[in-house]
């Protein structure tokens, strides 16, 4: 049953290859995106029209695709990742985006980059099958590497932050995501997370961070929940240390999606989003509040919302009118779609 209405509001036109992904900068009023094109364009609604339009092309900086974007929290600055292997942050505090550093390192194409809560730290994972923490020094110009993470076996694909605290997820194309914090020596996998059968495309937290999504080639999203240390249901980490909390598989979202599902983000009514390389987009809603075995139902469907793969599903945080909000879509097919879905039932 499908009672939820996910309208087309609008399509974004501009790249002339592959869109990549789509992020909306923190207070909803610019979506960005990258491309195979090796451009970022910025988009932002069109006052006097009452569109979307590019507010900008940044170009120039990358010789190859550009696969990853991720806004800083305070949305001054847009880190990029490219298949060059390297990544790129741009500030535009001075009203327009200036490349202010190169991050160099990796040996092989750069698949996410992404952010802390603080805006401290920038992750980037990479096909060499490595995971980098940079720490942004006092000008914020300078970046240092602060570790390089070994643990995955093959191509690192995604890599996502907690939303509050300074734990870092990755996940690969060795089917396991893995959980990491600062330790006083180094930084620690404390978690590694089994059960996907294939490549784990994208991770997601929920708004609260006590939840993580994961996007698989096996056509499932699972649901995984943080128990802290002392947990009544008695579910115990696999940590050395018995300070870290564990992480278990609550739900298997599965049969909603014909091919691999690449793309997922969690809204914060709760919502989650889909998308797929059957070309279609769904949202999920949660139906119970049992957080040990959360079930979820399809909220709204669009089996072909673009005509090739979607790579890249994103909320945007500021509501829209009658508590709809809008999904920006990314696809194969060089287009940015805009939908408005409808607020989840209370």
């Amino acid at each position: 049953l499908i009672d939820r209405s996910m309208d087309p509001v609008e399509t974004l036109e501009g790249h002339t290859a592959r869109v990549w992904d789509v992020q909306w900068n923190p207070t909803g009023t610019l979506l960005a995106s990258c491309s195979g094109d090796k451009t970022i364009k910025i988009w932002g609604l069109d006052g006097s029209k009452g569109t979307w339009t590019c507010k900008a092309t940044l170009s120039g900086q990358h010789s190859r695709t550009i696969r990853s974007i991720a806004w800083s929290p305070c949305g001054m600055k847009l880190a990029a990742g490219s298949f060059d292997a390297t990544a790129t942050v741009w500030d535009r505090s001075s009203g327009e985006f200036e490349c202010v550093a190169t991050l160099e390192g990796h040996s092989n194409e750069i698949k996410a980059v992404a952010w802390s809560s603080t805006g401290s730290l920038l992750a980037t994972c990479s096909r060499d099958k490595t995971v980098w923490i940079w720490e942004v020094l006092d000008d914020d110009a300078e970046y240092e590497c602060l570790a390089v993470l070994n643990k995955h076996t093959q191509d690192v694909k995604h890599v996502a932050w907690h939303p509050t605290t300074e734990v870092l997820s990755s996940a690969g194309y060795d089917d396991v995501v893995n959980l990491y914090r600062d330790d006083p020596l180094d930084w620690l996998c404390y978690d590694t997370l089994t059960g996907h059968g294939s490549t784990v495309w994208k991770l997601a937290f929920s708004p609260d961070g006590s939840e993580l999504g994961t996007a698989s080639a096996d056509g499932t999203v699972k649901i995984w929940r943080m128990y802290p240390v002392g947990n009544p249901e008695g579910i115990v980490g696999k940590s050395s240390d018995p300070h870290d909390p564990a992480w278990a598989c609550t739900c298997t979202i599965a049969g909603y999606h014909d091919r691999e599902v690449y793309a997922l983000d969690w809204a914060q009514n709760g919502l989650l989003a889909t998308g797929a390389g059957d070309n279609g987009v769904r949202v999920f809603r949660r139906t119970n509040a049992d957080r040990n075995a959360p079930s979820y139902e399809l909220a709204a469907s669009v089996a072909d919302a673009h005509t090739e793969d979607v790579n890249a599903v994103a909320w945007c945080p500021q509501p829209q009118d009658a508590g709809a909000t809008l999904l920006a879509t990314a696809s194969d097919d060089c287009s940015i779609k805009l939908w408005s879905v409808a607020a989840p039932e209370v």
